[in-house]
């Protein structure tokens, strides 16, 4: 089976950048993956918020991100990042990286695989 594993969360101030990335680790993805960032803010449910296809050219984001994140992807190191630039208070959240391979890309329920999440806090 396939590990998602997040990184680059972290604090940053209101209008700045962060690239959180998610590798593969004990198998690469399937060519017929989805990968999918997620995020989880306290108190709330986790919601979708971007996704690429492993194969392909299509690219997905939450209408809350569009023109503000990029999801891109880099198959020779089975990595998937997301590059968030003006980022938003409102933006604070644990991010999660899933995959799946079937289902609707903006439903959490038809990822099979999940990261550990990686925490992000846009500060005013």
């Amino acid at each position: 089976q396939v590990q998602p594993v997040e990184s680059g969360g972290g604090l940053v101030q209101a209008g700045g950048s962060l690239r959180l990335s998610c590798a593969a680790s004990g198998r690469t993805f399937s060519t017929y993956a989805t990968v999918g960032w997620f995020r989880q803010a306290p108190g709330k449910e986790r919601i979708f918020v971007a996704a690429i296809r492993w194969s392909g050219l299509s690219a997905y984001y939450a209408d809350s991100v569009k023109g503000r994140f990029t999801i891109s992807r880099d198959n020779a190191k089975n990595t998937v990042y997301l590059q968030m630039n003006s980022l938003k208070p409102e933006d604070t959240a644990v991010y999660y990286c899933g995959v799946q391979y079937s289902g609707p890309y903006y439903y959490d329920s038809s990822y099979t695989y999940w990261g550990q999440g990686t925490q992000v806090t846009v500060s005013s």
